[in-house]
Order: structure tokens, then sequence, then C-alpha cells
């Protein structure tokens, strides 16, 4: 049974992925959210299962929910119910990863030098990133992962685009942040920093930057999520953040 504290991060994640959506479906076990103003953007045309599901039937009810996509994402919230799918779903060609959910457990860093930025900031250096980690894909599906920030706005009660500027004003690195005073949750995710400001501090300011705020709307629960594979859990890790939880995606196409 995940504690008190991993199901009220397992709600804010399912809430943030409905209000987020431009139209959501109930399914067996969970939803479907959809955006079709961003339809290359797996995140926001995604299968979410956060109540027990027939772990057999989940590559169907995927595929009929998802079916008139190129691609494929499944979300599975808790930990026991995803690694229950798992065999079914590899087995139907899906790519399964686990991510650890990650609590601030150490003191707020004081102060913090980025800023709260606001989309056109962002757009020339997140650009250059995506295409950097995928040099293959035309312009219209960067342009969906760039934008489709904007629809985050709408999945928490404050959203705010953290980023911290070189010297010359461009901004090197940035993340989002998720805000529900009225829970006290808070949630950092998808930090990122141009190549060419990698390692001079920025993604730390941006981080700092976040905590601060989260700790000024009261929001005692600050979380994340990383790739357990992948060696930023390690760098997350020295900067205070723990592992409480699991949850796990699917992806295929």
């Amino acid at each position: 049974m995940p504690s008190p504290e991993l199901q009220r991060i397992h709600a804010f994640m399912s809430a943030f992925a409905r209000r987020q959506a431009a139209r959501v479906v109930e399914l067996p076990g969970g939803f479907a959210a959809y955006d079709d103003a961003f339809s290359h953007s797996r995140a926001n045309n995604q299968v979410v299962i956060d109540t027990d599901v027939d772990t057999a039937a989940l590559p169907a009810l995927a595929d009929e929910a998802l079916g008139h996509l190129p691609h494929r994402l499944i979300s599975v919230l808790d930990d026991a119910t995803g690694a229950a799918c798992a065999e079914s779903l590899v087995r139907a060609g899906y790519t399964h990863s686990t991510l650890l959910v990650m609590v601030h457990k150490g003191p707020v860093p004081a102060g913090g030098s980025a800023e709260v930025v606001d989309l056109d900031a962002l757009r020339e250096p997140l650009a250059r990133r995506w295409r950097g980690f995928l040099p293959d894909v035309d312009g219209e599906v960067i342009r969906h992962l760039v934008e489709r920030r904007e629809a985050r706005r709408r999945g928490a009660d404050i959203v705010h685009f953290i980023g911290s500027r070189t010297d010359e004003g461009d901004v090197a690195s940035w993340a989002d942040l998720y805000l529900d005073p009225s829970t006290g949750m808070a949630q950092l995710e998808d930090l990122m920093t141009a190549e060419e400001h990698l390692g001079r501090g920025h993604a730390d300011a941006v981080v700092a930057t976040a905590l601060g705020l989260a700790a000024a709307q009261d929001c005692g629960t600050r979380f994340l999520t990383a790739f357990a594979a992948d060696w930023p859990r390690h760098w997350y890790e020295r900067r205070g953040f723990s592992v409480i939880g699991r949850t796990h995606c699917f992806e295929r196409g």
C-alpha cells in the first residue's frame, strides 16, 4: 500500500493530466487524455491508469483509445499495478520504463538566482534542445514539443516556468513548477539545460528557486519524477531528493 504522501502525489499527477487535457475519456482503470493541438506530444495524448485495471486487457484498451495516433503512451501511477502490467505490454511491443518519485527532504536552499519567465523566453532554447535530442523529426514535431508547455498552465492552480539566465540575458536552464497550495503539493518537472551552458550551475539555480517558491506557498510536499535507469536521479539525490515510490510508463511507436 503506498504511503499517504505517495497517494497524494498520485492524485496530484492524475488531476494534472486531466486538467491540462483538452478532452478526457473515462476508461476502465483510468482515463485517456487528449489534445489534438499537440498530436505529436505523447504526454498530451496518453492513457493514464490510476486505479486497478485488467492487465491482460490493457494493450487492447490502449489500442482502442489511441488507435488514431502513430504512438502510444501508457502511464501507470501505482508501482504494483505497473509491474503487473509489464509482461502483457512488453509482449505487445511496448518499451517499459520505471520512474522514481522523489521528494525533497533536505532544507530549502536560501536564495536562488533564477526567475519566473514566460514561454517567449523559452521558445528558442527549448527548440534547440529538442532538435539536439530528436535530429530526424520535422519542424512540426518540434513546434508541438515547445508549444505544449502553454497547455500545462491548465494543469495546476499555479504554473511557473523557471529560468536561469546568463550574464547576457539568455535562458540557459529551465523547468516547470506546478503548485497547489490548497493541498500543499508542488511538482518540479522537465528540467533542461542548454548544451552550451552545462556545468555552470544554472540547473542548481533553477532547482533552488523552484524549491523556494514552493516553500513560500506552504507546499510541504515538493516532488519530481526521474527515470530510474538514468543519471539525473543521482544528481537530484545530492540536492536533497529521496525516492519514496515508483511509477511506470510504457511507450510504443
